[in-house]
């Protein structure tokens, strides 16, 4: 791991292309929610990324391979500079090498009543193991924020789905008598859109679903939030600038599937 401070003019895709490290593995190392940088920000770059080239085969997709070497779609792609996620047979892809990962860990997205103690409860580790793998010093989280969750002591109470033609969240929670919201909730899913080849957990009878009580702790009291009303011309991306917060954080507070707004419709956008 190495530090790098962050000069006049920096980005992150430049850093990453500096580094040969994709943009999301930085994000993620550094724990930030948007790709806004700081002049003298300091950031910590991992040195120790070692690649091996991947030779597609029938059947497999992004999210398979990504799954198999414990890395992400995204950083298949910056890895790769894909322009879609397509695959043919016989297509050699760059993949982290088996090994050359610390620990692996999974990521959850904090959400809207989120605290470490609930999380840490969620995923069966202790809160000083996420803010250790986090760098974290407090106990603060935001909404957006990306965590890394060591995945050692982790139990499966899960099964694996992968996603069929036809396919839709709604038929697979009936399938396995489950809800849309579960299964959305152990994903960490942001949109029901699927895509064939995904794999999903899907949570088995051992794995109850964890509802909204659960997760925010018995007595929360839902926080007031600054709201907006959309107007014509407007876009999450335009908003999420306004308000100094990101697209993913609105469509989070706001429960959205799709990033389509009405004239008119009332945001969530950031707590008071």
């Amino acid at each position: 791991m190495q530090i790098y401070t962050v000069q006049k003019g920096d980005t992150l895709y430049g850093i990453s292309r500096q580094f040969g490290v994709p943009v999301e593995t930085i994000k993620r190392e550094n724990n930030l929610i948007g790709n806004t940088l700081s002049v003298g920000q300091q950031l910590k770059i991992p040195t120790n990324q070692i690649t091996s080239i991947y030779t597609v085969q029938k059947g497999d997709s992004l999210y398979k391979i990504a799954k198999q070497y414990n890395t992400t779609v995204n950083e298949l792609i910056e890895l790769n500079n894909l322009k879609t996620t397509t695959l043919s047979i016989g297509q050699q892809i760059k993949v982290p090498k088996e090994g050359s990962a610390e620990e692996s860990y999974t990521t959850y997205i904090v959400k809207g009543g989120d605290s470490l103690y609930s999380i840490a409860d969620r995923y069966k580790v202790t809160v000083e193991t996420i803010k250790e793998a986090n760098g974290l010093s407090s106990n603060l989280l935001s909404i957006g924020q990306i965590l890394k969750i060591p995945t050692k002591n982790i139990e499966t109470n899960y099964k694996e789905y992968e996603v069929k033609p036809g396919d839709s969240l709604y038929s697979i929670a009936k399938l396995f008598n489950t809800t849309v919201d579960a299964i959305m909730e152990n994903n960490n899913l942001q949109t029901t859109i699927l895509s064939v080849g995904q794999i999903l957990k899907i949570p088995t009878e051992q794995s109850p679903i964890i509802t909204g009580k659960e997760c925010f702790g018995e007595g929360y009291i839902e926080p007031k939030y600054e709201t907006y009303t959309v107007k014509k011309g407007d876009n999450l991306y335009d908003i999420a600038r306004r308000y100094n917060t990101s697209v993913i954080n609105l469509m989070n507070l706001n429960k959205l599937t799709s990033t389509n707004l009405q004239v008119g419709q009332v945001l969530k956008v950031r707590e008071l």
